[in-house]
């Protein structure tokens, strides 16, 4: 996971150091993919979840976008450029643009030097990166009233698309960062995929009961989840089996049909309502892995 935000931020660096080919000098690209990293960090606050660090990159913009904004204000400053070596203005004066972009405070550390990178807002903002970052909000689908309900899901699905468009998150991903969370709702599906099956007893228990005993060990010892939505999924199961079974095989049989009846029709339903009840944990858990909400 920490691995996957840093290279995204890696690459987003490296695309605005790509497209300041031609357009800045060596020294002015090395300055500004300085400036631009040590400012990413500061919006990213320490974060090193791949979804907010892909958040706060989509706020930066087209990196595009951004190396030309830098391009016009070195010309206004008159200082010398790749795209015009010669500067702008005639007598103008070029100010070095190699030294340190910032001190230990993220102030200018000395006289000369070209200032910090400024904080991207959508007030100062140029247009196109104002438009850029409505689209990638949009794909992120983190705009407020829009988007379609479990959005994150479809996103997830897309196990080949750009992590910047995905929030850094895809369905081949989360399988990659937790495998033992993933085989863990694996084993419930397949607690509730064995109910039809009429298997020997494993000692006193049914083999179901055994795999899910399996499968909601793991989810509980896991830390992916908070420890109400590890139980929620967890006992989604024998909710459904226990409370889905007295409700159903009761509603069925009457008031007065008479234990006996009722015994019967509760084991009648009480499997069917296990096998819904662990696809209504394994959604909402594999819902909660995906950290959509």
């Amino acid at each position: 996971m920490i691995e996957r935000a840093d290279q995204l931020v890696l690459n987003y660096v490296s695309q605005a150091a790509d497209a300041a080919h031609g357009v800045l000098r060596a020294d002015q690209r090395l300055d500004f993919a300085r400036r631009l990293r040590a400012r990413i960090e500061v919006e990213r606050g320490g974060s090193q979840n791949a979804r907010q660090v892909a958040k706060v990159l989509a706020r930066f913009g087209d990196p595009a976008a951004l190396v030309e904004r830098e391009a016009r204000r070195l010309a206004e400053a008159g200082v010398a450029t790749a795209r015009d070596p010669a500067g702008v203005g005639a007598g103008a004066v070029a100010r070095p643009v190699s030294g340190p972009a910032s001190g230990p405070a993220g102030g200018p550390s000395g006289g000369g030097a070209t200032r910090p990178l400024p904080a991207v807002t959508d007030e100062e903002a140029p247009p196109g990166v104002r438009a850029y970052r409505r689209i990638a909000q949009d794909n992120l689908g983190r705009r407020q009233g829009m988007g379609l309900p479990f959005a994150g899901l479809r996103r997830a699905a897309m196990s080949s698309a750009n992590p910047m468009a995905t929030g850094g998150r895809d369905a081949r991903t989360i399988v990659k960062e937790h495998p033992r969370d993933t085989a863990a709702l694996a084993i419930l599906v397949v607690a509730a995929l064995l109910v039809p099956f009429d298997l020997p007893a494993v000692a006193i228990f049914q083999v179901p009961l055994v795999v899910w005993a399996v499968g909601a060990a793991m989810v509980l010892f896991s830390d992916a989840w908070s420890v109400r939505d590890r139980f929620v999924g967890a006992g989604a199961p024998l909710l459904g089996y226990a409370v889905g079974g007295v409700l159903i095989g009761g509603l069925r049989v009457g008031i007065e049909a008479g234990m006996a009846a009722f015994v019967t029709q509760f084991f009648d339903v009480s499997g069917t309502m296990f096998m819904i009840g662990t696809g209504a944990g394994v959604l909402w858990l594999a819902y909660r892995l995906l950290d959509v909400s």
